[in-house]
């Protein structure tokens, strides 16, 4: 069966809690900072009906990044616990009507009922920095069948650089980096994913550009 094709979507990378506020349990310096233009993509995508597609961390303290002694590489101390405070989307990104995407494997055709007959935030719940690790992203992407998607959120360094390289990897879309609504956990790092992503074709853009719409330059008319 034919997948409908979406023009664009919005991949919004665990705006939650414990990484963007002050006291959260793992807060990310200077995230509260892009808590304005968050507020300003989410706006704007259900203005335009743009879907928003999310993903969570969604922990328990048995989950193997969860770590009392944590090397802060592929360890974290407890963060984002399901049913905390922390473990929930920031204010200015809460989903009004969101379609949980759990961990649980679906089968293609079920997921594409549920998404298609919903209007709303997709939120996908991971235990792993991953996105892709949950066995129904590629399948929740199949169905959507996006041309562009334009990735924001935090961490920059951590699981936005796993969804953009998943992204690349599915291939099927045009993707950008909202670079001035997204936040690193080492912003020494940052001029270097950078650069390494646009090599590979994916776009930095900033808030502006996307309110404006022009995270995606219009494909020249032919004649």
């Amino acid at each position: 069966m034919a997948m409908r094709k979406t023009s664009t979507i919005f991949w919004d990378v665990d705006t939650q809690n414990d990484f963007i506020k002050k006291d959260g349990k793992l807060a990310i310096p200077g995230a509260e900072a892009i808590l304005g233009n968050l507020e300003r993509l989410t706006q704007y995508a259900r203005q335009a009906a743009i879907q928003i597609v999310a993903s969570v961390d969604d922990h328990t303290l048995g989950d193997e990044e969860i770590s009392a002694e944590p090397d802060f590489m592929s360890t974290y101390p407890p963060h984002c616990l399901h049913g905390t405070g922390g473990q929930e989307k920031v204010r200015e990104t809460r989903p009004v009507n969101p379609l949980y995407i759990d961990l649980v494997a679906e089968d293609q055709e079920t997921l594409r009922r549920k998404i298609t007959s919903h209007v709303g935030e997709i939120i996908i719940r991971k235990n792993r920095f991953d996105v892709f690790l949950n066995p129904n992203t590629e399948k929740v992407l199949a169905v959507l069948n996006p041309e562009h998607v334009i990735v924001y959120g935090v961490a920059l360094d951590v699981c936005n650089r796993y969804a953009i390289e998943g992204l690349i990897r599915n291939g099927r879309a045009e993707i950008a980096l909202v670079e001035d609504a997204s936040k690193a956990i080492d912003e020494a790092k940052r001029p270097q994913l950078l650069n390494d992503w646009r090599s590979r074709g994916v776009r930095i853009i900033t808030t502006e550009e996307v309110l404006q719409g022009c995270a995606f330059p219009a494909a020249p008319r032919r004649h």
